[in-house]
């Protein structure tokens, strides 16, 4: 992924943001408080257990959103299995989850090569004896206007964040079935809805998948699985760091920079999502407590969309 100017306008909306304000940056204890109202309320697990001995998968689990979802169903009793790239990062999340007396394991896949997302849900099945719950949630953005995409890169895009979620879902289902129920959580973006310039790959693979979702809801329900399509708005992961091109800044120019920049490019919040935030709603989908939930999508993106 490019992180040259030219092929990232939310770069260039970034950098100004922490020129424009340098001399805050270099107080963090200054910078701290500002922050800390723009970076919403702290999540917790409430105790209910909603997942005690459930098997948990997830894709796209050794950062951001991911990893929080691994922590947060971990906490709540369910058997959490996991894949990503990263595997100094995978192992990191499965001792984080272990050291609380969490249940994880860590399985190196990558989304696009289906052997790997073969054997990484078989892995998992014979790990923890069965599948119950899948949050499918890995993707990648690279952002440029559309002529200047290579081949190369749009296929990146593509095969990651819909063609990675087809076989995702390809190598799940049987194992649902032959469960006899299931949920599946497929992470979409607000992208799918209203989006930008320079987005054009990522918008189509992103509004792909809530149109499969639509459909493979429809195949699956007489098996007694839900399918559903979480659409979040823009959140603090590596993947928006890596877009705006400061993914190696200082945590304190980061987050002021993006306050400033949040205040006038994030409708109706005024700041990003955590982690935390668009996890637990995952969480709250994969429940037992929404049976009537299938082939939806439920977005939460602090209004941004709404705005839109």
């Amino acid at each position: 992924m490019s992180s040259e100017p030219s092929h990232s306008h939310r770069r260039a909306i970034l950098s100004g943001a922490v020129l424009g304000i340098a001399g805050l940056a270099a107080g963090a204890a200054g910078a701290a408080v500002v922050i800390g109202d723009r970076r919403g309320p702290s999540v917790t697990v409430d105790g209910r257990a909603r997942f005690k001995d459930k098997v948990i998968l997830i894709t796209g689990a050794t950062s951001g959103i991911g990893a929080a979802a691994a922590k947060m169903f971990a906490a709540e009793g369910g058997k959490v299995a996991f894949c990503g790239r990263r595997m100094n990062r995978g192992a990191e999340v499965e001792k984080e989850i272990r050291d609380v007396g969490g249940t994880a394991k860590y399985i190196r896949a990558d989304v696009r090569v289906e052997q790997d997302v073969q054997r990484f849900v078989d892995a998992a099945v014979s790990e923890f004896g069965g599948l119950d719950v899948c949050f499918n949630n890995a993707g990648i953005t690279i952002e440029r206007p559309l002529h200047e995409y290579s081949l190369a890169e749009w296929d990146d895009v593509i095969n990651t964040d819909l063609r990675g979620n087809f076989l995702a879902l390809k190598y799940e289902i049987p194992h649902l079935i032959k469960r006899g129920r299931g949920v599946v959580v497929v992470t979409a973006s607000s992208n799918a809805i209203a989006t930008t310039a320079r987005r054009s790959a990522y918008s189509a693979a992103k509004r792909g998948l809530v149109g499969m979702v639509q459909a493979a809801a429809q195949d699956y329900a007489d098996h007694n699985i839900r399918i559903n399509t979480l659409i979040p708005g823009t959140t603090d992961t590596e993947l928006v760091r890596k877009a705006a091109g400061m993914i190696d800044v200082p945590e304190p120019v980061w987050e002021s920079a993006v306050a400033v920049w949040s205040k006038s490019n994030v409708a109706v919040a005024h700041r990003l999502a955590t982690p935390q935030e668009i996890a637990a709603v995952a969480l709250m989908m994969a429940s037992d407590e929404y049976t009537f939930m299938n082939g939806a999508q439920i977005v939460v993106d602090g209004g941004k969309t709404a705005h839109a």
